[in-house]
């Protein structure tokens, strides 16, 4: 009863919150999340978080770049936090997102094979999802589900708005729900840069990982196109999302190697656009395995 209460108080201030971003211009919306996650953010445990990711991926970075990258990421996460209840008004038609490949979505909405879209928490990812839709694509995205069921409906109900049908697959259940959807023509968009237990290992700036191989496993069984996708926040609430050339998938017989082989492919899309724009990527998640933290830790890192 009292996990009720608490999730029905959750729910109320998940409403009052998102009522009264609604009720802000986006551009403040947005800046009024930067100044208060700039503020707030070197206060949390994340930050430590966030802090030793930067160590993990780039061990010669000085003190000062990294400072200033995590002001950088706290900012745009605050930003990101504060856009989420007005996504529907960061899209293509509202002017505020540019599309580069545009013809790659295009190709696939006029009946083109499904595709198996690839990318990682850039910028603010629900932009992307956006995008995937607004552009006619039929696509289930994938997401973690929150843990009080009362907010997750609400997150569900907005993403609505703007055409996005999220899905959170769970277990085997899961996996053959995401089959099905590409043998009836649906794409299927999901996030490849958070730590996966039992996932395949792939190199991650020189460090393995493990990873979520949906991806690589459906395309390789389904035969589909997997299509990688990035953001880009170009200043305050205005994006770039770029569709970049399709990754090929190996195909030697070795189901097991092959599975292997795409995993590290999409890691390392995720890598290289991580290292184009550090700033926009989600630092405050734990993306290495507990060893490597332990290593910083042993060192007084």
């Amino acid at each position: 009863m009292w996990r009720d209460v608490r999730w029905r108080l959750e729910a109320a201030g998940f409403d009052l919150f998102t009522l009264l971003i609604r009720a802000l211009p986006v551009d403040v919306a947005s800046a009024l999340g930067a100044r208060l996650a700039r503020w707030i953010g070197p206060l949390t445990r994340q930050h430590r978080v966030a802090a030793r990711n930067l160590r993990l991926a780039f061990p010669d970075m000085g003190e000062a770049e990294r400072a200033r990258l995590l002001d950088a990421q706290w900012r745009n996460v605050g930003r990101t936090f504060f856009e989420f209840p007005v996504v529907d008004r960061l899209t293509p038609a509202s002017g505020r997102v540019e599309v580069v490949g545009a013809e790659r979505l295009a190709a696939i909405a006029a009946g083109g094979p499904p595709a198996v879209f690839v990318t990682g928490h850039f910028a603010n990812w629900e932009v992307m999802a956006a995008v995937i839709v607004g552009a006619g694509v039929s696509c289930d995205i994938t997401y973690r589900a929150a843990n009080n069921p009362y907010v997750d409906a609400r997150i569900k109900r907005s993403r609505r708005r703007y055409g996005v049908r999220l899905f959170a697959p769970k277990g085997a259940d899961g996996a053959r729900e995401l089959l099905e959807a590409l043998q009836r023509g649906v794409s299927v968009a999901m996030m490849n840069d958070q730590k996966y237990d039992g996932g395949v290992p792939a190199p991650f700036f020189g460090r393995p990982v493990d990873t979520l191989p949906a991806a690589a496993r459906l395309a390789i069984r389904f035969g589909a196109l997997v299509q990688p996708i990035s953001l880009q926040r170009l200043a305050g609430a205005r994006f770039r999302c770029v569709l970049h050339a399709p990754l090929v998938m190996p195909d030697t017989g070795d189901r097991a190697a092959d599975i292997a082989a795409g995993v590290a492919a999409i890691t390392g899309f995720i890598e290289d656009r991580v290292r184009e724009r550090p700033e926009g990527w989600f630092w405050v998640h734990r993306r290495w395995p507990a060893r490597d933290y332990a290593e910083l830790e042993a060192r007084g890192l």
